[in-house]
C-alpha cells in the first residue's frame, strides 16, 4: 500500500472496543436508513407531484422525495468506511428491491376477499405499474449509484481527502443526472414524447442538485461528528482487517 493511500486510510485494530461498537452500529444504521428510504423511492414513484420552491414549480416523480438521502448516505459511507463498504450497501439494497418487486407480484396473484380493504382493482392501480417503475428504478439506481461512489473516491483521491464540498457535490450532481435520464426513458420511451421526457429529466435533476447542494453543511456536520467521536484524520477512512465489518 502507497505512502499517499495510507494517510487515507485507519485499520480498525487501531480502535477501542466502544469505537469499534460505534462504527459498526453506525455502519448498520446508515446501512438500514439506506435501503428505507430507496425502497419507499420505489413504492411512490408512480405518483407525479408539483413542488413549488418560488422561483420555479418542479413537476416530480414522489419518488424522487426521499431518493437524494440515498446519495447523501453513500457518501457518508464513503467517506468513513471507504469504497467496498459502500458498494456492499448499495448491492444490498439492489437485491432488497428484487425481493420488493417479488413480493408485490405474489400479492397480485392471489384475488382479494369481500371485506378486503383494497380491492384488486386499487391494488393494481397503485402497484399494476410497480414492476416497470421498479425496474427503471433498479438499472438508473445501480448504474448511478456505482457512478457516484467511483466519483468520489476519484476526487478524494485527487485533492489528497480535502475539498468534501467538491466530492460531495461534483459526484451526486453528475451521478444524478445518470440516475434521472436511465430512469425517465426506461419508463417512458414508447411513451411519451421525447420533449415532454426531457422537461422530466430537466426538472427531475435540477431539484436533486438543489437537494444535493442543500446537504453540504449536513454531510460537514456529521462527518465532523464522526471523525470526532472515532478520532479520524481528515478524508481518513476506516479499513477493516479482516475484511468484514
Amino acid at each position: 500500500m502507497d505512502s499517499a493511500k495510507d494517510n487515507l486510510v485507519s485499520y480498525a485494530s487501531k480502535f477501542d472496543t466502544k469505537q469499534v461498537r460505534f462504527a459498526n452500529r453506525l455502519y448498520l444504521f446508515l446501512a438500514g436508513l439506506f435501503i428505507t428510504a430507496l425502497i419507499t423511492c420505489n413504492l411512490i414513484a408512480n405518483k407525479f407531484i408539483s413542488v413549488d420552491l418560488g422561483f420555479k414549480t418542479f413537476i416530480i416523480s414522489a419518488g424522487v422525495l426521499p431518493y437524494p438521502i440515498t446519495f447523501l448516505i453513500t457518501d457518508i459511507l464513503s467517506e468513513i468506511y471507504g469504497k467496498k463498504k459502500t458498494d456492499l450497501v448499495v448491492y444490498v439494497g439492489f437485491f432488497c428491491s428484487l425481493f420488493v418487486l417479488l413480493i408485490l407480484w405474489l400479492a397480485h396473484e392471489f384475488n382479494s376477499v369481500d371485506f378486503s380493504p383494497v380491492s384488486d382493482k386499487y391494488y393494481n392501480v397503485v402497484f399494476q405499474n410497480s414492476w416497470r417503475v421498479i425496474l427503471a428504478s433498479m438499472i438508473a439506481y445501480l448504474s448511478a449509484q456505482l457512478v457516484d461512489i467511483r466519483l468520489y473516491h476519484f476526487w478524494k483521491r485527487l485533492t489528497g481527502g480535502k475539498m468534501l464540498w467538491l466530492r460531495n457535490n461534483g459526484s451526486t450532481i453528475f451521478s444524478q443526472l445518470v440516475d434521472t435520464v436511465l430512469v425517465v426513458f426506461v419508463l417512458f420511451v414508447g411513451r411519451l414524447p421525447f420533449a415532454t421526457m426531457g422537461n422530466y429529466i430537466m426538472d427531475g435533476w435540477f431539484f436533486k442538485v438543489i437537494c444535493a447542494l442543500s446537504d453540504t453543511v449536513f454531510i460537514y456536520l456529521v462527518v465532523g461528528w464522526i471523525r470526532a467521536r472515532l478520532k479520524l484524520r481528515l478524508g481518513e477512512e476506516i479499513v477493516y482487517d479482516d475484511g468484514v465489518i
